[in-house]
């Protein structure tokens, strides 16, 4: 599956991994999963990583359907949650440009895009360099 989700209730954090081409319906389907995990709490940051993306599908006008449904649900909760996207190449610069943009007027989520990994954490507030590091912390 191209969208990998990792929580870390320890941290207040999620860790979302996206790799070869894309989908809406991929998307959808890991803000599903994650809404609906046991370790799910409104607020965590977010820590998306989307360095392995080889493509993405191209359909603004689902993709904005998609967000609003997000952001109205993030909107409800009444907090506020970093998201912070790794994006090192110039299909990933493109894709989290467009996730930015959808939040620019969404309060309940603030918005980063970072190149590398290890300033990505050091924002969330790991202080680990990577996240194959972050997350055999937490190997269970």
């Amino acid at each position: 599956m191209p969208v990998e989700l990792i929580i870390l209730p320890e941290r207040g954090l999620v860790v979302v991994r996206y790799s070869g081409k894309v989908t809406i319906e991929d998307t959808l389907f890991a803000t599903k999963s994650y809404l609906s995990h046991p370790e799910y709490s409104a607020g965590q940051k977010q820590l998306v990583d989307m360095s392995g993306i080889t493509g993405f599908e191209k359909d603004h006008v689902q993709f904005m359907k998609m967000q609003a449904e997000k952001a109205e649900r993030l909107a409800n909760s009444g907090l506020q949650s970093l998201v912070v996207y790794i994006a090192p190449t110039a299909i990933s610069q493109d894709l989290s440009a467009m996730f930015v943009r959808s939040w620019i007027d969404v309060d309940a989520v603030v918005p980063l895009v970072q190149h590398f990994e290890a300033e990505a954490l050091g924002l969330l507030g790991q202080s680990e360099k990577t996240i194959d590091i972050l997350l055999a912390t937490f190997a269970r």
